[in-house]
C-alpha cells in the first residue's frame, strides 16, 4: 500500500441500537505517511417516524420478530439510507458522481457474540439490516455493508469497529485519554498518551441510552422516548438496594473482548425492573435516577478493573445521545472525581458524527484491501478486511 494516495469522498450511513434515525457523514479520506486522514465536510440526521421505530424495535426485541417483516423493514431501510445518502451530498453541494463509496452499518437486529455450540461448531451471529443493494442501486455508487460478520467469523465480537476512528480523532501525545461512546450500549475507547493504534483498548460496558429510554417509554405509555434534559432522573433518588442488584448483572463478570446488546439490556431487563420495583413500592422518579447512576456506574466499574491504573484520571471525551443528558454526566463526573469531562465536540470532532464516519472510514479500508478490525479488541484471531462489496454503476474494481 502506497503511504500516500489520493483523498476521496465517501459516505458513512448507521442507525444505532437506539433506532432513533439515520446518521450520514460525508468525509474526504486520503492515506497520509500510511495513515488515513480525514475530513468532514457535512453531517446529518434522518430522524425515523415514531411507528418506523416502533417496528424497528419490535423486531430486534428477543423472539418478538416475523420474518416477513424483517425481510420488509430490510428494503424499507435500504430506500431511506440511500436517501440519507442522497440528502447528505447535496447538503454538502457535492455531485454523487463525486463520492467513490458509502459505507453503511445498516441497523442491528441482533448480536449474539456468545459462541454456542451446533452440529459440531461454534456458531456466533449478528443480524444487521438495511439492503446494501438498494443503496447502490438508488445511489449508483459502490457501497461496502455488513462489516460486523466477518470479525465474528475470525472468532471475534464484531464490535466495537470504532476504535480505529477514535484513535485517529483524539489520541494525545501526552495524556491519556477515554472515548466514551453513551449510544444505546455504552462502549469505550481507552486511548493511551502517544500516536498510532499501539496500546489501544476497547469494549462495550453495558447500557448506554437502552434502559433509560425503554423505562421511559415504557412509563409513559410512549409519550415519551427520553428522559430529556435528564428532568426524570433529576426529580428521582438513586435506590442503592435497586443499584446493587443492577450492578450483579452477569455480564460484568466477563472479561473483555466483549460485547453486548439489547438481548441483555433490552426489555427483559426492564420487565424484571418493573417487577421489582413494583414490589418494592419505588418511584418512578426513583427508578429512572437509579438506572441513570447503574449506566455510570457500569462505566466506572470497567475503567477501575479491566484498565491502566492511569485512565481513573485520564480526559474522558464524551459522545453519542447520553452526553446530551445533564444527569448522567453528572454521575460520571461523580464516579470519575480525578477526570475531565469533555464532550467529543470540545475535544475537536462533532460527537454525533463520530460513529457514521466511523463507517466511512472503514469503507474505505476496505476497498484500499486494507483490515478494519483490531483483533487485541474484538477478540478475532487476525486482522480482516471487513464488510460485503456491492459494486456500483461504475465500479472498476477495488482500487
Amino acid at each position: 500500500m502506497d503511504c500516500e494516495t489520493a483523498p476521496m469522498k465517501v459516505i458513512g450511513l448507521m442507525s444505532g441500537t437506539s433506532a432513533d434515525g439515520i446518521d450520514a457523514a460525508l468525509l474526504e479520506i486520503g492515506l497520509n505517511k500510511g495513515l488515513p486522514k480525514l475530513r468532514l465536510l457535512r453531517f446529518a440526521v434522518f430522524p425515523f417516524p415514531n411507528r418506523l421505530r416502533e417496528r424497528i424495535l419490535r423486531v430486534a426485541d428477543a423472539g418478538s420478530g416475523a420474518t416477513s417483516e424483517i425481510c420488509r423493514l430490510n428494503v424499507l431501510l435500504g430506500e431511506l439510507f440511500a436517501r440519507a445518502a442522497i440528502a447528505v451530498a447535496r447538503r454538502a453541494r457535492v455531485p454523487l458522481r463525486d463520492v467513490a463509496l458509502i459505507g453503511s452499518h445498516g441497523q442491528t437486529i441482533a448480536h449474539l457474540p456468545d459462541p454456542k455450540a451446533e452440529y459440531g461448531v461454534s456458531i456466533r451471529s449478528t443480524l444487521q439490516i438495511v439492503e446494501p443493494s438498494v443503496i447502490a442501486e438508488r445511489t449508483g455508487i459502490t457501497t461496502v455493508a455488513d462489516f460486523r460478520p466477518r470479525d465474528l467469523a475470525a472468532g471475534g465480537e464484531g464490535t466495537p469497529l470504532t476504535p480505529y476512528l477514535h484513535a485517529l480523532l483524539f489520541r494525545h501525545p501526552r495524556r491519556d485519554r477515554i472515548v466514551l461512546n453513551l449510544g444505546g450500549i455504552a462502549n469505550l475507547t481507552f486511548l493511551p498518551k502517544g500516536r498510532g493504534l499501539r496500546g489501544v483498548l476497547a469494549f462495550d460496558t453495558g447500557p448506554g441510552n437502552v434502559l433509560i429510554d425503554g423505562l421511559v417509554a415504557r412509563l409513559t405509555g410512549g409519550a415519551m422516548g427520553v428522559d430529556l434534559d435528564g428532568r426524570i432522573a433529576a426529580s428521582g433518588e438513586v435506590d442503592p438496594r435497586l443499584l446493587r442488584w443492577l450492578m450483579a448483572h452477569p455480564y460484568f463478570r466477563r472479561k473483555p473482548p466483549k460485547s453486548t446488546g439489547r438481548e441483555e439490556f433490552g426489555p427483559t431487563l426492564i420487565d424484571a425492573l418493573l417487577r421489582r420495583t413494583a414490589a418494592r413500592g419505588i418511584t418512578e422518579e426513583d427508578l429512572v435516577a437509579t438506572v441513570t447512576a447503574f449506566t455510570a456506574q457500569s462505566v466506572a466499574l470497567h475503567v477501575r478493573r479491566d484498565l491502566p491504573h492511569s485512565a481513573a484520571s485520564a480526559e474522558l471525551i464524551t459522545c453519542g445521545g447520553g452526553a446530551n443528558n445533564p444527569m448522567l454526566i453528572k454521575r460520571l463526573q461523580e464516579a470519575f472525581p480525578e477526570c475531565r469531562l469533555l464532550s467529543a465536540d470540545e475535544a475537536g470532532f462533532p460527537g454525533r458524527a463520530i460513529e457514521a464516519s466511523a463507517f466511512a472510514l472503514l469503507a474505505y479500508l476496505t476497498a484500499h484491501g486494507l483490515p478494519g478490525n483490531l483483533p487485541r479488541i474484538t477478540g478475532a484471531t487476525h486482522s480482516a478486511i471487513l464488510g460485503k462489496i456491492i459494486p456500483g454503476r461504475t465500479f472498476q474494481g477495488l482500487r
